[in-house]
């Protein structure tokens, strides 16, 4: 069973996003997860690649003991199932579904499927230590 503390530390991130209608970016930088009262934060930064060029980018999430996701502003947004699996988000009108895979841990993934009105897209972000 995987708890909180076998993420906390920093990971190379990698990530590939493919829209529904075609177009693709990538997202290349770190996520680092430290000790934050009860939980942590992970924090995500680096370059989104887009054909138009680089772009800085920056996201931060709350993680509790129990593996729940937080947006920054502590909003609910998911549970990370300790074994890997399924997890979802609605988001009024869009579905967020994601596949949390450990079985090659230190190496693992979180693959996205986005859907609805708003957004259509897939997103595989790859995490390794170092």
């Amino acid at each position: 069973m995987r708890g909180l503390e076998a993420f906390l530390g920093e990971w190379r991130l990698d990530r590939d996003i493919r829209h529904g209608d075609g177009s693709s970016a990538r997202f290349e930088g770190r996520a680092v997860w430290r000790r934050d009262g009860a939980g942590a934060v992970c924090e995500e930064a680096g370059e989104l690649i887009l054909p138009q060029g680089r772009f800085r980018a920056e996201r931060r999430y709350l993680w509790g003991e129990d593996l729940v996701v937080r947006f920054e502003d502590g909003r609910y947004f998911h549970q990370v199932p300790p074994e890997g699996g399924h997890a979802a988000h609605w988001c009024d009108p869009d579905q967020y579904d994601v596949w949390y895979e450990f079985a090659l841990w230190p190496v693992w993934t979180a693959r996205w499927r986005v859907g609805g009105p708003r957004k259509e897209y897939e997103m595989l972000s790859r995490y390794a230590r170092g």
